[in-house]
């Protein structure tokens, strides 16, 4: 079973790639992000719950992000592997995912890290807010709260995953293109 980790800060196109990613390896894209967003717009008592968080540029609590996953496990026990897009986002995510995943017979094959600079994210965001309409993608102090959040609490999972040998990261610069081909020729190695 191939499990992808696709890691970078928002922006970076992990959502974009992970798509790409899901069709070429047959894997299931789980994207925590479209998750929540789904139980955002059905209002349940998930989704309420977290949308305080993310309206601020805040991530969701563990205990919301895991629950989701691991029922996605649970639908999918006959999948070929996953694609997942914004989880783990911290260290105890990353161990409770190793922990859902073991339950299955399977772990992470590799976190993949789209590395984007800080200026490139913003624009990138700002005009996926544009078409989006998503409030967190249309205010500039609340995506650079998002990259700090990040930096702070995201991107200690390099060190997490380079410790197993797992880290491996990639240009997010170029064409859409450009950087699938070269996610495709890494993940392809795994």
């Amino acid at each position: 079973m191939l499990n992808i980790v696709l890691f970078g800060p928002p922006g970076a196109g992990k959502g974009t790639q992970a798509s790409f990613l899901a069709e070429k390896f047959e894997l299931i894209h789980l994207s925590t992000g479209d998750l929540l967003r789904s139980q955002i717009a059905a209002k349940t008592p998930l989704g309420l719950e977290a949308q305080g968080y993310i309206d601020k540029g805040f991530l969701a609590p563990d205990s919301i992000v895991i629950g989701m996953i691991k029922t996605k496990l649970q639908e999918n026990k006959d999948a070929n592997g996953y694609v997942f897009d914004g989880f783990p986002r911290t260290v105890k995510q990353a161990m409770a995912l190793d922990q859902l995943l073991n339950e299955n017979d399977t772990l992470v094959s590799g976190m993949v890290c789209l590395l984007v600079e800080k200026e490139e994210l913003i624009n990138r965001l700002l005009n996926r807010g544009e078409t989006s309409c998503r409030p967190d993608d249309q205010d500039v102090a609340i995506i650079e709260n998002r990259i700090k959040i990040y930096h702070e609490k995201t991107e200690p999972l390099r060190e997490y995953y380079k410790a197993q040998s797992k880290y491996y990261k990639i240009d997010g610069t170029g064409s859409v293109h450009e950087i699938a081909q070269r996610l495709s020729d890494k993940v392809s190695l795994l």
